[in-house]
């Protein structure tokens, strides 16, 4: 019998417990279903299910054939789920041409190609934030290949999929060997679309139903309904992107199951409300990733600590590129664009007002990010998104249970997870405090358990010199002193080429970083060149801010045990 919770996490430096039966004992339930704690409990898990919950005795002999974890002081809640993702989006700022179309700058095929190179790394991220399930709600019908992927990697989230979307209309710039999105023109090429995908058991089917100027949304209701009926007769539920009130309700009226968007131009009134209610719809707020989008199409950026210790480096630094490519490249000038952000605050008004109106409604409300959109980071974003619901006035005990049993209801899935109880998966966190108390708790564990597997949270984030570099590098954008100083060894030296020191140790460099950010408000960096050459790089670096031009450096980077213990500067 191996005992205590430390114990168990030096045994392995990665997964741990895959095989044998554990025994969890002492610890409290985040009843994220009643909201509510229950203390003194032991969990058994056995391969990928809980088997048992019951009442801690220590009076109780544990097997000497079982692992023991001490759970004392600890507090355990379902992994949690994002209800709304997108695998074939990187979250860069070059991943949606059919919006913004900067292919001369960065081709959509790198980005397309980034995503595959970097998927394990991406779904490592998602269980370091807490996320065990993630639902992506249309893409192309290597989706499929996705989820049995994910299903066969014990570092990966699990993934209810379907396929391309249903569409009124054909967004362009898109693959087009495997789109994501197909505009169908016929009820009957609306049906074929469900049933070819059938055969691949899609977890649900998905309908994007886009009013074009000079539409009605009555003109494509009959496509809808089509999708919809045939969706249902093959036992699916069906997913509907309607944002506007109309579209909403009568996607509603013909038998959605499921709004993956807040309704953002009106807000929602009681009879609405109560055809919600009646036909059980759930309903996916996506509260932040309009307004990421116009952070980023206006450079004025709310990236957070976590956003950059979490999501993946070289998308963040993506979404600073605005500020040195020329106005001709982008099509539009970022700083008009910033200058118009007070005109969404009615939006996001709206959006916030309808996400309490419906809690209040008692209508089942499923957290999801839309994340792999510009600007709303894979794994991350989840946290941002649970911040906003909570500032909606929604309660800490609904927020967690919006990514938790509620997600497994809405998607169908509550017999499979959602809650702390025998016969279902072992996704759970082992939390340091209680989530109830803050939200942002939910962040605060060591280990994550994903289908069985015990996962230490330490070994879950990739290091490289290249990340730790660009780490670096999106958290000086964006002038975050803690995120900035995560990569740099506690004795980091800091050199004017050659040989002359100007900083020693993370405090000095703390020092000299906080004035520099404090005072340099329109500081950015742009990454010019790079030369990696094992645990060293070279950075020809473009930093502006200072005056009329940019200043260029060369920074050498040397890294050594997983940090960056030298940096030298040349000018």
């Amino acid at each position: 019998m191996r005992s205590s919770f430390l114990s168990c996490l030096l045994l392995l430096a990665g997964t741990v417990f895959s095989q044998q039966t554990t025994w969890i004992t002492n610890v409290t339930i985040v009843d994220t279903k009643d909201g509510k704690l229950q203390p003194s409990q032991t969990i058994i898990v056995k391969g990928e299910k809980i088997v048992q919950v019951t009442r801690y005795n220590p009076k109780i002999k544990v097997p000497d054939s079982v692992n023991v974890v001490n759970g004392t002081g600890k507090f355990i809640m379902p992994g949690m789920v994002d209800g709304h993702i997108h695998f074939f989006q990187s979250g860069g700022l070059y991943t949606r041409p059919d919006g913004l179309n900067l292919g001369k700058v960065y081709p959509y095929e790198k980005d397309q190609q980034w995503i595959r190179d970097n998927h394990n790394d991406l779904m490592r991220r998602y269980l370091a934030c807490g996320i065990t399930t993630v639902a992506d709600v249309g893409g192309p019908m290597s989706n499929y290949d996705v989820r049995t992927k994910n299903s066969e990697n014990c570092n990966s989230p699990g993934a209810w999929v379907t396929g391309p979307l249903i569409s009124t209309y054909q967004p362009p710039n898109l693959d087009k060997k495997d789109p994501p999105i197909i505009k169908v023109n016929s009820e009957e090429e609306a049906r074929e679309l469900v049933r070819k995908q059938v055969p691949f058991k899609p977890d649900f089917i998905k309908i994007w139903y886009i009013v074009l100027p000079g539409q009605t949304a009555a003109a494509t209701l009959p496509i809808v309904k089509a999708a919809i009926d045939e969706t249902h007769k093959n036992g699916l539920k069906v997913c509907v992107h309607a944002t506007e009130y109309e579209t909403a309700k009568l996607a509603v009226e013909a038998g959605a199951d499921i709004l993956v968007h807040s309704i953002d131009d009106q807000l929602l009134d009681d009879a609405f409300l109560k055809l919600l209610k009646q036909k059980n719809v759930t309903y996916i707020p996506t509260a932040i990733v309009a307004r990421k989008y116009r952070e980023v199409f206006s450079q004025q950026h709310h990236i957070t600590t976590h956003d950059l210790t979490y999501a993946h480096p070289f998308i963040l630094n993506q979404l600073f590129d605005l500020k040195h490519l020329n106005e001709k490249e982008i099509g539009f000038d970022y700083q008009k664009y910033s200058k118009s952000m007070q005109l969404f605050d009615k939006f996001d008004t709206i959006i916030w007002q309808n996400i309490k109106r419906v809690t209040d409604a008692g209508i089942n409300i499923v957290a999801g990010t839309d994340a792999g959109n510009i600007g709303t980071m894979h794994a991350s974003s989840l946290l941002t998104e649970l911040l906003e619901m909570r500032k909606s006035g929604m309660s800490n005990a609904q927020v967690l249970r919006s990514c938790t049993y509620n997600a497994a209801i809405g998607f169908g899935k509550e017999t499979e997870t959602g809650t702390i109880a025998p016969n279902k998966l072992a996704n759970f966190l082992l939390l340091n405090k209680n989530p109830l108390d803050s939200v942002a708790y939910v962040t605060d564990f060591d280990v994550v358990v994903n289908r069985g597997k015990w996962i230490r949270k330490d070994t879950l984030l990739p290091v490289s010199p290249q990340l730790l570099v660009d780490q670096q590098f999106a958290a000086y954008n964006a002038r975050d002193i803690d995120a900035f100083l995560i990569p740099y060894s506690d004795s980091v030296e800091l050199y004017d080429y050659p040989g002359k020191l100007i900083g020693k140790g993370k405090e000095e460099m703390r020092k000299m970083y906080t004035g520099l950010f404090q005072q340099v408000p329109k500081l950015h960096a742009e990454l010019v060149n790079r030369i990696v050459h094992g645990d060293v790089i070279v950075d020809h670096e473009s930093v502006s801010g200072f005056g009329n031009k940019p200043v260029r450096a060369i920074a050498i980077y040397t890294i050594s045990k997983g940090k960056i213990q030298k940096v030298e500067f040349i000018q």
